[in-house]
């Protein structure tokens, strides 16, 4: 884990923490609002504290996380795991999360095979028809 002086840019961070796989994917999440430190918007050059909280989007679910140590470059899983701790609350919150994307599956239909070819042209017709009129 490289220790700064005290300042790495927060979409450096993120991508170190590897929270996105690239930074300019950090980035762009930051500057389109999908990151919050310390509960105002971030921005990509704020310099990242340690005890500082930041919420963002990663997937579908929002996350929670208190920064325990600085770095700027990108290490192993467990290096980047050593940079954070998620708090209880966003933990739970994933749960609960993954839990009802679980049992929504369940009530999507499922068959069990693919469309023929008949089938399918079926389909297109249909859809073709709702969309004309």
């Amino acid at each position: 884990m490289a220790e700064d002086d005290g300042k790495v840019r927060l979409d450096k961070w993120m991508w170190a923490a590897r929270f996105y796989r690239t930074r300019t994917i950090a980035r762009e999440m930051i500057e389109g609002g999908k990151v919050d430190y310390n509960g105002a918007r971030g921005k990509p050059a704020r310099a990242v504290e340690v005890g500082a909280r930041i919420r963002f989007l990663q997937g579908d679910s929002r996350r929670e996380v208190e920064v325990l140590a600085l770095s700027s470059s990108r290490g192993s899983a467990t290096v980047a795991a050593a940079l954070y701790r998620e708090t209880e609350e966003s933990v739970a919150r994933r749960e609960r999360e993954q839990e009802l994307r679980r049992n929504a599956a369940f009530a999507v239909p499922h068959p069990d095979s693919r469309p023929s070819k008949k089938e399918r042209r079926e389909l297109r017709g249909l859809k073709m028809r709702n969309l004309e009129g």
